[in-house]
């Protein structure tokens, strides 16, 4: 027989290799240990002596193992928490960040009663599904290109109870929209902006688990912000604003590409940690089809 306290050490020895602070690898192994044996934070001072089974000790076995291979705790138990919710995901779609929470916060003072807001790029949907969660009466549309990520994305709408008013469309950015979508007062994103060269220098559980495609922002990490800038014009109301995220050395490039096409109050905002994080604008009342007119 083998106890769940027994389990937990046994756990936090195999992390080492992958964890080498302490504080890590046993709170890894605890929660992969709770999320196998469906049990909470208290069973390890509560019921240290309680049996684990020999399935669940295989199936934690496992997963340590994968955790070994780089493969992140979230992918691992299926869900993660992102603006206070908690969310799906899978290795279709990248694992929600509390740097992606400075998006939200920035963008969440914009909605009002009835807004609408699309999102594009939107993988779990984590962004959209917060800022519906948190408003009254708004709606919203997401797009990817990626079929698996807006399954991931559909089933969260559906978990938080915002199916009826969160609507997902694959394609590429504002192509996967019907003719019958338009006039969005808010847009927001969190696109691809890595460079390409850089990928494969990030840590493991990023480099190589993650899904690529979500990751790669082409040569200089811009290419998905510089299309989104050039379009977004045209998909928002005058007045309308656009929050996207960006890299931390990526703020006076992308403010660049958003002062050149007419937007106005182009600014770069921090997160947490004080790096460059989001970039918004907002489209000006007198912005024609292209977006280029500047109105200042």
């Amino acid at each position: 027989m083998t106890r769940y306290k027994e389990a937990f050490s046994e756990g936090c020895r195999l992390l080492e290799a992958v964890l080498p602070e302490k504080r890590e690898r046993e709170l890894e192994a605890r929660l992969l240990l709770e999320h196998v044996c469906g049990t909470r934070l208290e069973t390890l001072l509560t019921e240290p002596d309680r049996e684990v089974g020999p399935e669940q000790l295989e199936r934690y076995r496992e997963l340590l193992d994968r955790r070994n291979r780089h493969v992140p705790l979230a992918y691992l138990t299926g869900g993660t928490e992102f603006m206070g919710l908690p969310f799906v995901v899978s290795e279709a779609v990248l694992i929600p960040r509390q740097d992606t929470e400075t998006l939200v916060e920035l963008a969440m003072p914009h909605m009002t009663g009835g807004s609408r807001v699309l999102d594009l790029c939107t993988g779990s949907g984590c962004i959209l599904l917060s800022l519906l969660h948190y408003s009254v009466d708004c709606e919203g549309v997401g797009t990817d290109i990626s079929g698996e990520a807006l399954r991931v994305a559909g089933q969260n709408a559906q978990e938080l109870d915002l199916s009826d008013r969160a609507r997902f469309y694959q394609g590429d950015l504002w192509e996967a929209l019907p003719e019958t979508e338009g006039g969005f007062d808010l847009i927001v994103s969190n696109p691809p902006y890595i460079a390409t060269s850089v990928i494969d220098t990030l840590m493991p559980e990023v480099a190589l688990a993650e899904p690529r495609q979500a990751l790669d922002g082409g040569p200089d990490g811009l290419d998905l912000i510089r299309r989104i800038a050039d379009r977004a014009a045209d998909l928002l109301t005058p007045g309308g604003s656009i929050f996207v995220e960006i890299g931390s050395d990526q703020g006076e490039a992308a403010t660049a590409l958003f002062e050149e096409r007419g937007y106005y109050q182009v600014e770069v905002h921090r997160d947490l940690c004080g790096l460059d994080r989001v970039v918004s604008a907002v489209r000006s009342f007198r912005t024609g089809q292209t977006g280029r007119q500047d109105a200042r």
